[in-house]
């Protein structure tokens, strides 16, 4: 998944970044609301973190402007503000949450899962396709009803985790790029096949196959389907 996130504390922003790349988020770091809308015009983001107090256009605007461009992507507010109309105005212009700082990294990080969910109308932290489960609370994967754990890596929990998403329907090669990395970090399309590849040989003795979809992306599907 690909974040934003838009503070100006170099040291906050910093934290923030490193715990959510550590937790496998791919995080674009912007330090004012400005550059943040030039970037959002060309560029899609699973879920934006905005700091409130920004200098120059603050994290209100940003969020009031994000929804008039037509984003429609979760918008998480960060603030050392802690009155209570700050909170209901954020909320009011289009936030869909809010988080008083300091604040502690796993809440942030169960908050975000809890924006993921919602945005793409899931009500369990827990995606499956056939026997595949993937807990995204626990970063566990596994094959049921044995319980088989499958081991991935950071990248291939990505990749995995936006096939789950977009299943039964195809997942689009390049937003899955996008999710791959951010942009202090380059990535080739044809990496996208090496861990494609690598999931297909996890998957296949299980019964599902991941079927390429020419000029688009791939497929989750189960191996019978793909004799019918």
């Amino acid at each position: 998944m690909r974040l934003l996130l838009v503070e100006d504390d170099l040291m906050v922003a910093s934290g923030i970044k490193l715990g959510l790349t550590d937790a496998g988020y791919a995080v674009d770091w912007l330090s004012n609301a400005e550059r943040a809308l030039e970037v959002t015009a060309s560029e899609s983001f699973d879920i934006a973190i905005l700091d409130l107090g920004l200098p120059g256009m603050n994290g209100l605007a940003l969020t009031q402007q994000l929804r008039k461009n037509g984003h429609t992507m979760p918008v998480m507010i960060l603030t050392a503000r802690d009155a209570l109309h700050d909170c209901v105005q954020g909320l009011d212009i289009g936030a869909d949450d809010y988080m008083i700082k300091p604040f502690e990294l796993p809440e942030l990080l169960a908050r975000l899962r809890a924006l993921l969910r919602r945005s793409q109308a899931a009500t369990s932290s827990v995606l499956s396709f056939g026997p595949l489960e993937m807990d995204t609370s626990t970063r566990v994967a596994c094959i049921q009803p044995e319980g088989l754990i499958l081991e991935l890596g950071p990248r291939e929990w990505t990749v995995m985790e936006y096939l789950l998403i977009n299943a039964p329907k195809p997942a689009n090669k390049d937003k899955l790029l996008q999710a791959l990395t951010g942009w202090d970090k380059e990535i080739t399309p044809n990496a996208v096949e090496v861990y494609i590849s690598r999931l297909r040989g996890k998957l296949e003795p299980h019964g599902i196959a991941l079927r390429s979809i020419r000029g688009f992306g791939y497929r989750l599907e189960m191996a019978t389907e793909l004799g019918d």
